[in-house]
This record gives C-alpha cells, sequence and structure tokens, in this order.
C-alpha cells in the first residue's frame, strides 16, 4: 500500500506518489486515451490516489479523459485541477486569469468536464500580474464555501504572493517544478 502524506495545516492527505495527468493529454508526443485510462486505473489498483489536471491540458479534453477514467471510482481519488493559463479550443495560449468572473466559470467548467461535484484540490496555475492575489483567492475561497472545491492551492508563486494568498484563505499545497529539467526552485 503506498503510504499519504499530509499537505500544509489543513489535514488534507494524499498518496506520497501521485500520477500528474499532463503527458497524457500533450506536451510529450501524441496521446493514447485508452493507454491512459488503463494507466490511471492502474495507479489506483496500486493505490495512488492523488491525480493531478489542469484545464489547459490539450485545452479542456485532459480533464475529459480523467472524468471519464475515475467514473464510478470518485471515492478513490483525490482530485486536483489548475485554472488560470487560458487556452482557445484550438489550443492557442490567450494569456492568464485570475479576476473573480473567471475564477468561478473555470471551476464550473473543470467539474462540468470532469463530471464530478466537487474538486479535492483547487490550484491556480498562474498568478495574474493584472489581478490582486486576495481577489483571485478570495473567489477561490467562495468556492469552498458552496463546496465545490476543498481545498486550495498555488502553483509557480512567489514567496509573498504566497503569504499574502494565505491571509486571505489557508493554501493547503504549492505546486512547483522541479525535475531532471528545471532545479531552479
Amino acid at each position: 500500500m503506498i503510504k499519504t502524506r499530509t499537505l500544509g495545516q489543513t489535514g488534507l492527505k494524499v498518496s506520497a506518489i501521485g500520477l500528474g495527468c499532463m503527458g497524457m493529454a500533450e506536451f510529450y508526443g501524441p496521446s493514447n486515451e485508452a493507454e491512459s485510462i488503463a494507466t490511471i486505473h492502474r495507479a489506483l489498483a496500486l493505490g495512488v490516489s492523488f491525480l493531478d489536471t489542469a484545464d489547459m491540458y490539450a485545452p479542456f479534453t485532459n480533464e475529459e479523459m480523467l472524468g471519464r477514467a475515475i467514473k464510478g471510482r470518485r471515492d478513490q481519488v483525490l482530485l486536483a485541477t489548475k485554472f488560470a493559463n487560458v487556452r482557445g479550443k484550438n489550443g492557442e495560449f490567450l494569456g492568464v486569469r485570475g479576476d473573480a468572473a473567471y475564477v468561478k466559470s473555470s471551476c464550473d467548467a473543470s467539474l462540468r468536464r470532469l463530471g464530478v461535484d466537487h474538486i479535492d484540490l483547487y490550484y491556480q496555475h498562474r498568478v495574474d500580474p493584472a489581478v490582486p492575489i486576495e481577489e483571485t483567492v478570495g473567489a477561490m475561497a467562495d468556492l469552498v464555501r458552496t463546496g465545490k472545491v476543498r481545498y486550495l492551492g498555488m502553483s509557480e508563486t512567489a514567496p509573498d504572493t504566497l503569504r499574502r494568498a494565505h491571509k486571505v484563505h489557508p493554501i493547503t499545497a504549492l505546486q512547483t517544478e522541479y525535475s531532471l529539467w528545471r532545479r531552479d526552485v
């Protein structure tokens, strides 16, 4: 059985090994939905429960695939997704948004694509420099209050911004790339 880890001070427990689903959609070559779903099912069978995606991965289709993979298995999954990197339907990058209206509409769209009634960990993928972090996290906190989201996270966020965000609502997780290619955290 895979060990668990507690994130932050909120009590959220996740499997010590998670499965990032980005590469199942784009960036690393062609995707194969049947193989991706089989991989997710095998990970769940092995005790990996922490699954991570974002609305921008192969715009919108990664969340849809993940939703199909976890259908009937929601109780086995701690589901994380992200918003803020805006992409068009043809994959074009359109910028970053963190305004309250966008936060809420992105969450509703992710819930629909994933086929779930709540997101366990909802991250701001990138900080919108045009919107105060307090506005963005305030909108995210509203999602927690309405039950659409359980916990909040930030991705690729500077320490001062993270502190300001945490003053608005507890931030449970910080996601920062640390890999064979990026060692400059």
